[in-house]
């Protein structure tokens, strides 16, 4: 296969092609995302809740936490949406869930964004 035609397939316009690399870019965002939330969850184990609050009060520790719930909603919802496009043969109950998991999942993370942010404010 030439190499010309490996990067037209690589970088097409489809929706598809799109999808996929979408789904590869937050996989690999969310590999040192989690090792980083692990890691700070595993070192705040018995910590107390202003503890916890001042740790979110940090601004790296705050975008990090941001980007982290962000890509990881993100990520979410392109792997259901295979599954439902895939698995899900009628027409109108497919976009029935398609339209459900999106709105949940955005209001789940509006709703995880604005309590970063409270947090953050308030310390």
């Amino acid at each position: 296969m030439k190499l010309s035609k490996i990067f037209r397939i690589l970088f097409s316009s489809s929706e598809a092609v799109q999808h996929w690399w979408a789904q590869r870019l937050t996989a690999v965002a969310l590999a040192p995302l989690s090792l980083w939330f692990i890691y700070s969850v595993t070192t705040m184990h018995g910590a107390s809740y202003e503890t916890v609050t001042s740790w979110l009060g940090n601004v790296t520790n705050s975008v990090l936490m941001l980007l982290f719930i962000l890509i990881l909603y993100y990520h979410a919802v392109l792997g259901l949406q295979v599954v439902i496009e895939d698995y899900i043969a009628t027409e109108w109950r497919k976009k029935v869930l398609l339209i459900s998991i999106k709105t949940l999942a955005s209001l789940f993370a509006l709703s995880a964004v604005i309590s970063m942010i409270i947090i953050y404010v308030e310390f």
